[in-house]
C-alpha cells in the first residue's frame, strides 16, 4: 500500500459514510483517450480520492467531468500550464492514464499547430540530443515534473484488476498450429518491445505480418489485413522486458476486437498480469461471437 493509499484508508475510518473529510487526499489524472481513465477514475473515488483531472485536448473523454473533483483541459504541447494546474488544485501525485497520439508531433507546422508553451520549449531543447522512443519521451516528461516536485505512480496501483489473468478468455483456445505462431510472436514481440518500438505483432504460419510503430495497435491490425488477406492469423501483444507501469501499459478493448474481425485475425494472445483488459466481459463476449480465440499467457508458452 502507498503512502498516499494508507492515507486515505486512515481517512476512511474517520469520515462518514457517502463523505469526503475536509482534508481528502487528491491525486492528479493526466489524461488521454478511451475508457482507461474513466475506470481509474471511478476506482479512485470508490477509495475516496478526490481527483484532479487534466486532460489532454482533444484526447480526454467529457465523461470525466462528471467523475472528477476538477477537469481542466490543456493542450498536449502545454507543459508548463500542466504543471500549474495540478499545483493549483494540490495534487502531488500523478498517475497518467489513456492514450495519446504521438504522431501529432509530426504534423506540419508542428510549432503553430502544437503551440508550445515556454516550458515545453525549455524541456524540448534540454532533451533535444535525445532520441524520442515512447520511453525516452514519458521519463522525460516525468522529470520535469518531478522539478516541480511532483511524483507519478501507476493507475494501476489504484485498479490492479483490470490487469488480465492468465488462461484460456474464450471458450475456443488456440489451435496447436496458432499456439506454434503465439509462440514465435511473443518472441518478435519482446524484442520489439525491448527496442522500444511497439508492443504488437501480427503473425501467421511462423511469418511476421506486421509490427506495431508509432501508428498503434489498431492501425497495425488494419495493415495486417491488409497483407493477409486470407485471414486466420495472430496478433500477439505484451509489455515490453523493461515495462514502466506507470505508462505505456500494453491496453486492449472492444474495438480491439472490433478491429481484429474486420482484418480477419482468429487468434489475440496478450501477456498475463501486464495487460490491461478495459471492460472484460464484454470483449470476451464479442470476441465470441466473430469466433475470435483470446488467451492470456506467461513467458511466450501458450499452455
Amino acid at each position: 500500500m502507498s503512502p498516499l493509499q494508507q492515507t486515505i484508508a486512515d481517512r476512511r475510518r474517520s469520515t462518514r459514510p457517502g463523505s469526503l473529510a475536509p482534508s481528502t487526499p487528491t491525486i492528479g489524472l493526466l489524461a488521454g483517450s478511451g475508457r482507461f481513465p474513466i475506470l481509474f477514475a471511478e476506482a479512485a473515488r470508490r477509495q475516496g480520492l478526490a481527483v484532479a483531472c487534466v486532460g489532454i485536448q482533444y484526447e480526454a473523454s467529457d465523461e470525466l467531468r462528471e467523475l472528477c473533483t476538477s477537469f481542466d483541459i490543456v493542450s498536449v504541447a502545454r507543459m508548463g500550464r500542466m504543471i500549474r494546474t495540478f499545483r493549483r488544485r494540490g495534487a502531488k501525485q500523478i498517475v497518467m492514464a489513456g492514450k495519446v497520439t504521438k504522431n501529432v508531433i509530426y504534423t506540419p507546422w508542428r510549432v503553430v499547430q502544437l503551440w508550445p508553451d515556454l516550458r515545453t520549449i525549455q524541456w524540448w531543447h534540454r532533451r533535444s540530443r535525445a532520441d524520442n522512443r515512447d520511453d525516452s519521451l514519458l521519463l522525460s516528461v516525468i522529470a520535469e515534473f518531478e522539478r516541480d516536485g511532483m511524483t507519478f505512480a501507476s493507475a494501476l496501483d489504484y485498479c490492479p484488476e483490470l490487469l488480465v489473468k492468465d488462461g484460456i478468455l474464450t471458450r475456443r483456445g488456440p489451435s496447436d498450429a496458432e499456439r506454434k505462431d503465439i509462440e514465435f510472436g511473443w518472441l518478435m514481440a519482446k524484442e520489439m518491445g525491448r527496442l522500444d518500438v511497439g508492443q504488437s505483432v501480427a503473425v501467421k504460419e511462423k511469418a511476421t505480418l506486421a509490427i506495431e510503430a508509432i501508428e498503434g495497435t489498431d492501425r497495425c491490425i488494419e495493415r495486417a489485413g491488409q497483407l493477409c488477406r486470407a485471414g486466420g492469423w495472430t496478433l500477439v501483444k505484451v509489455a515490453k522486458p523493461q515495462q514502466d507501469m506507470r505508462f505505456d501499459v500494453p491496453t486492449i478493448g472492444t474495438t480491439t476486437i472490433e478491429n481484429l474481425h474486420k482484418a480477419g485475425a482468429r487468434v489475440l494472445a496478450i501477456e498475463a498480469g501486464r495487460t490491461i483488459v478495459i471492460d472484460q466481459p464484454e470483449v470476451v463476449a464479442l470476441a465470441e461471437r466473430y469466433g475470435i480465440a483470446i488467451i492470456a499467457v506467461e513467458d511466450g508458452f501458450a499452455a
